[in-house]
């Protein structure tokens, strides 16, 4: 009777381990991607406010320095950050949910490509794990980016009514329940095949040049986690004016909580 009972012990305990594997990674990279995506939106959304403001009305705004100087003249620091509630929202549930499933996916390519290690992925394997993960992500980004987007152009869409006319400035969660209102659920979710569109394409050029640039810099004889990832920026001039100082405090914070979080979690 012992010796029937060793070998199923023996079997179920990888499998236990293997399970709390995953539900570490799925953590880690859950709080590691939120802390990145508050690091993201502090770091761009003054210029991302001037994006949209841009994108959005052509004729009044001609360039990116005089709609940061008319913004912030006539709204001040807020109006440079408004948004950045529904942003922050945003930014935690795209990058919570993206690294959350980017391990979950890192696992289905690694059943495809008949390796054991998620360590053992190629750059290619990873940015195709990237992509998978984008397709997840662009369902919490989408509802949020809208309602981000539409506070950030408020104060055009406030001028152009008639004289006489209240003004009316309103927060993130009036701005949901007057979507929802007049357009219902699908309102929220105006543009989301056209987020997927960017998300996929985008997060597999991310991850598939964070890990050859990973592979580049890691030194003879070390791994990919004994990087200092201060290296990303040797080089980089003026000409930075949002996205990679914004990506970088995204992929900075997230790489670095990670691992910081596994040396915490395996010391129990």
């Amino acid at each position: 009777m012992e010796n029937t009972i060793q070998p199923i012990i023996a079997v179920t305990k990888p499998k236990e381990e293997e399970i709390r594997h995953k539900g570490r990674e799925a953590f880690v990279g859950f709080i590691a991607g939120s802390l990145g995506g508050i690091a993201d939106v502090y770091v761009g959304q003054s210029l991302d406010t001037v994006k949209v403001k841009m994108q959005t009305f052509p004729d009044i705004h001609k360039n990116m320095v005089s709609c940061f100087v008319e913004t912030f003249r006539k709204e001040g620091i807020r109006g440079l950050y408004a948004g950045t509630t529904p942003a922050l929202v945003a930014n935690i549930a795209e990058n919570s949910v993206l690294f959350g499933f980017y391990g979950v996916c890192q696992k289905l390519v690694l059943k495809f490509t008949n390796q054991k290690r998620v360590e053992e992925l190629n750059p290619l394997g990873n940015a195709v794990a990237g992509t998978l993960a984008a397709f997840f992500c662009s369902f919490a980004l989408c509802p949020t980016e809208l309602i981000k987007c539409r506070l950030q152009a408020q104060m055009e869409m406030e001028a152009m009514k008639p004289k006489g006319h209240p003004r009316v400035k309103i927060g993130p969660l009036s701005m949901t329940e007057s979507i929802l209102k007049t357009e219902g659920m699908r309102g929220l979710f105006h543009g989301l095949s056209a987020t997927i569109a960017r998300e996929m394409p985008g997060y597999f050029a991310l991850f598939g040049g964070m890990e050859v640039t990973k592979n580049l810099l890691t030194p003879s004889g070390k791994t990919k986690e004994d990087i200092g990832f201060l290296a990303l920026y040797n080089g980089l001039g003026p000409t930075l004016v949002r996205s990679f100082p914004a990506n970088g405090a995204l992929i900075l914070t997230y790489e670095t909580s990670r691992k910081y979080m596994h040396e915490v979690i395996d010391t129990f």
